[in-house]
């Protein structure tokens, strides 16, 4: 019961020191208020950013090890071997592709794929240009995502015996077929005659317009793409993709065994580096958080500048609060209350005072989610609210811990004559 009264009068104390003087209170606020914004609108910012990115770079998977000639992060692995170097790299072969899908343990599933963008698509008198072709193996669909609304993947005798068969994205079926009826439908690529036997789910915008999204991607049986693309000049160059097990937490069985199979097949003897990179999906995902994380620490830094002016603020107004309350401390502490009771009474409104002002800069943050921003789409989450109004608490304290040790420790005798 004594600490709901200390909550209420606390609460009670806090509205009286902001209507005695609303203008210097509001003022003192500001710099809360402020930083609070900075800090989480920055937080919440970023967290849509790197939310949206992550979404537009879907298509790269989760849980997947990438076999193929290049690096991706040339630091990692690759920043003392020269270019020419990886000119001289082997590609991936079906060789390998047949090899490793026999013979690993630590893979749930394992494609081959390559890709090829530009194609031009036709259906009588309406094309469509710019369509990334994927030649894919019979498993893609187990290794990545493939969200087909209507038709199938094509089965494991169409990829065998490279039939004409392809899975188009939404884009290219409302292009091609604007009255509908796409799936069944004959279409022509580079001369050649496939059969959509699916449509994919309709993926939308990306934040960056160069990253491959579903709606203009389509896929092909493997043999069907090599017979299309290995005659050109630079060949198909394919990577293999292999799909890790929720079991091998990091991967690192299945890229040891990655490793050594492919060493096995191309006979590397021990003394002779790789002449082949693993790379990892988690790679790109790590790049983009350690970039981000640096700019939330700025944000951060910036906003708690502010934070540091508003504690400030919020400790002038409890020393100004102390000091019109000397008489009631004294008379408070004539009839009986302890020095905690005092203590806490002035915390509580340092941190209801804070609070007011973090909650404004919450509420301004709110406000902005519902700017619209084109394929970026802002969400204040529940953890950024907490984190804001957990900043604001821990001002609240330091900021009137000072004041409040003050008033607990005043003499009642001095404090009831202060009038």
């Amino acid at each position: 019961m004594i600490y709901l009264r200390l909550v209420y009068e606390s609460f009670v104390f806090a509205m009286q020191a902001l209507k005695s003087n609303l203008l210097r209170t509001i003022l003192s606020l500001l710099g809360v208020t402020i930083g609070i914004f900075a800090i989480i609108s920055v937080f919440t910012i970023v967290d849509s950013l790197e939310r949206s990115i992550r979404q537009s770079m879907s298509f790269v998977g989760e849980r997947i090890i990438y076999v193929e000639r290049y690096p991706w992060i040339f630091s990692d692995g690759g920043g003392d071997i020269p270019w020419w170097k990886f000119q001289q790299r082997p590609p991936t072969s079906m060789r390998e592709f047949k090899f490793l899908e026999d013979n690993l343990e630590n893979a749930e599933a394992i494609s081959i794929v390559s890709r090829r963008g530009g194609n031009t698509f036709k259906n009588l008198n309406n094309s469509m240009a710019g369509i990334m072709m994927q030649g894919v193996s019979k498993d893609f669909n187990k290794v990545a995502e493939v969200p087909i609304e209507e038709g199938r993947f094509f089965t494991p005798q169409e990829a065998e015996n490279a039939r004409n068969v392809i899975v188009v994205g939404a884009d290219i079926a409302s292009n091609l077929f604007p009255y509908g009826n796409a799936l069944g439908s004959n279409i022509k690529v580079r001369g050649q005659k496939f059969t959509i036997i699916g449509v994919m789910e309709r993926q939308g915008a990306g934040l960056f317009e160069g990253l491959p999204t579903n709606d203009k991607n389509s896929y092909i049986p493997f043999g069907t793409f090599g017979k299309m693309f290995a005659s050109g000049p630079r060949g198909i160059q394919p990577a293999l993709m292999i799909k890790g097990t929720v079991a091998d937490v990091g991967l690192q069985n299945l890229e040891y065994e990655v490793r050594g199979k492919m060493r096995t097949i191309r006979g590397l003897k021990p003394y002779v580096e790789d002449n082949f990179a693993v790379n990892r999906s988690e790679m790109m995902a790590d790049a983009i958080s350690d970039m981000f994380s640096i700019i939330g620490i700025a944000g951060a830094i910036i906003g708690g500048f502010s934070i540091l002016i508003g504690g400030f603020g919020i400790a002038n107004i409890m020393f100004v609060s102390v000091k019109e309350r000397t008489n009631i401390i004294g008379i408070q502490k004539s009839l009986g209350a302890k020095n905690f009771f005092i203590l806490f009474q002035f915390l509580f409104e340092s941190v209801f005072l804070s609070l007011i002002g973090g909650a404004v800069g919450i509420l301004l943050v709110f406000l902005i989610t519902f700017i619209p921003m084109g394929s970026l789409e802002i969400i204040l989450t529940p953890g950024n609210i907490i984190l804001g109004l957990g900043v604001s608490v821990v001002i609240g304290v330091l900021s009137g811990i000072i004041p409040a040790v003050i008033a607990a420790h005043l003499d009642p005798v001095i404090a009831i004559r202060s009038k």
